[in-house]
């Protein structure tokens, strides 16, 4: 495989937080956080390149800051440059998500509808499972159309803390 010029590489950057659900490794590019990972993710859910650790990139200082009010129950909305890495279709997804408001649900069947392909219901739950940024774009908020929780990369004990956070029944703040 030919090696891609410099100029086309991307450079990623990351630092590793603690949090209340565990440690969260953030990843920016110069565009805007890029990914959100868990501390036993599987690294084939979000492919990225190679990622330099850097503790003082403005990006990873605000989605930090951002995430630490998050946690203390002082915010409900992050405001945050992104940069989606994925297909067209996962993009949308994703995008889907950012809609969902603090404290609310939806169903993988409903985001289906949102985005136009409402028979789409399995590739918006394997796109769902790929979502690079946890908690800001809120797939933790996608449940089974029964209601039920349903596969979450940070673990099912994690998504039913984040929604208990957000329904103000338990406090996060470390």
């Amino acid at each position: 495989m030919p090696k891609l010029p410099n100029a086309l590489m991307q450079r990623y950057v990351g630092k590793v937080i603690d949090s209340p659900v565990g440690l969260l490794k953030l990843v920016a590019t110069e565009r805007g956080l890029t990914a959100i990972l868990w501390g036993n993710d599987d690294p084939r859910r979000v492919p990225l390149g190679d990622v330099v650790e850097c503790d003082d990139h403005p990006v990873l200082i605000e989605a930090e800051r951002q995430l630490r009010e998050y946690f203390a129950g002082h915010r409900e909305v992050f405001d945050l440059p992104l940069d989606f890495r994925g297909t067209e279709f996962q993009r949308r997804v994703w995008n889907a998500l950012l809609t969902i408001p603090f404290g609310e649900t939806r169903s993988y069947s409903q985001i289906a509808r949102q985005i136009g392909c409402p028979s789409a219901v399995r590739a918006v739950g394997a796109a769902n499972g790929r979502n690079p940024l946890s908690i800001i774009a809120p797939c933790h908020r996608v449940l089974g159309s029964n209601g039920k929780l349903t596969g979450f990369a940070g673990g099912l004990e994690t998504k039913a803390k984040l929604l208990s956070h957000e329904r103000r029944e338990e406090t996060l703040a470390a």
